[in-house]
């Protein structure tokens, strides 16, 4: 009997040790994906005369690329397991309709040459702060009352959303011509002309949030399960959540200041990521999803820059087809 039982474990042990090997093979392959990706787009048309001024320009625009991909893969995968719906996005939220209201109202009050647009590095700072403070304070003031939850904070973020873009418009409508064709190329995620000091101020803010959630990770699992369940298996459910929430909004608070928003990205690459990775661990998951967001972002950015050489900016792509893709989404669920 005792010889069955150890032989029962063995048995166990390799086929938990074979099932892990086969949710690590799409990383794997996704990595050597990725590294082919990025050293195409480092060297491809690059020669001995160009090579500096080659590098100088493309290496802070691969940083810029790798932030915006693994934040927002990351900031999707979660806000999707605390909402439990794999079709919402924290754009919900109104964080992208913020950002383009501090920009329509610096253009239409101080005007294209002010010192808050012509200083990136400012801009990036005034844009991350405000988003930030704004979420803190939309939390703090829903999240006050006991039954306050989760999809009211939706239904706001929404709401507000929808008044950002609605102010948004308007301003734009009425501004100087010449002036909204700059505001144009702030409203739409672009990778060109990345400023090295903001990617350092980029990084030192999400070097310093990753130590606040890192050990919370691992309750996603658990949370992705419900609210009551969560709560019934000793997960301080409120806490959790508020902390994410918070993670949430810094992080595309970052991406979005960066380089604008891409509003479908993070929909299009974490619901490939739970087609092709059928686990329930989020750590696989989040990996995972910030691997097909860097190659949708890099393969991208490299195809329609190097190969096909067209101005268009990568998000415009992606949104068309995040868009075509967001709408399957909504009739496979209705037919449900």
């Amino acid at each position: 009997m005792q010889v069955n039982v150890q032989s029962q474990d063995v048995n166990l042990n390799s086929i938990s040790k074979s099932s892990l090997n086969k949710s690590y093979k799409p990383i794997y392959l996704l990595t050597i994906l990725v590294s082919i990706s990025m050293i195409l787009f480092l060297i491809l048309g690059v020669n001995k005369e160009n090579i500096s001024y080659a590098m100088s320009q493309r290496v802070p625009k691969l940083v810029a690329i790798a932030l915006t991909a693994g934040t927002i893969a990351f900031s999707t995968v979660v806000f999707q397991t605390i909402t439990n719906n794999r079709i919402l996005t924290p754009s919900v939220l109104g964080l992208d309709s913020l950002y383009e209201l501090i920009q329509t109202v610096i253009f239409f009050t101080l005007g294209a040459s002010s010192l808050l647009i012509t200083n990136k590095k400012l801009n990036f700072i005034i844009c991350v702060g405000f988003m930030v403070l704004s979420s803190f304070a939309l939390y703090k003031v829903l999240f006050k009352s006991k039954g306050a939850n989760i999809l009211f904070l939706l239904l706001v973020g929404m709401i507000f959303g929808t008044l950002f873009s609605s102010l948004s418009s308007f301003m734009q409508m009425i501004i100087d011509p010449n002036e909204f064709l700059v505001l144009q190329n702030k409203l739409f995620a672009s990778f060109n002309n990345v400023n090295v000091d903001i990617l350092l101020i980029a990084i030192l803010m999400i070097l310093i949030v990753i130590p606040f959630i890192y050990d919370d990770i691992k309750y996603l699992d658990v949370i992705s399960l419900g609210r009551d369940h969560a709560i019934n298996l000793g997960i301080n459910y409120d806490k959790v959540v508020k902390k994410f929430l918070v993670v949430i909004s810094i992080f595309l608070s970052i991406s979005t200041a960066l380089v604008g928003p891409v509003t479908f990205l993070g929909l299009l690459v974490v619901n490939i990521t739970r087609q092709v990775m059928k686990t329930y661990k989020h750590n696989i998951l989040i990996c995972t999803s910030v691997l097909v967001s860097l190659f949708t972002l890099v393969s991208g950015q490299l195809l329609i820059e190097r190969i096909i050489k067209l101005n268009t900016p990568v998000s415009v792509v992606i949104n068309l087809i995040g868009g075509v893709y967001f709408m399957y989404l909504l009739l496979k669920e209705s037919k449900i």
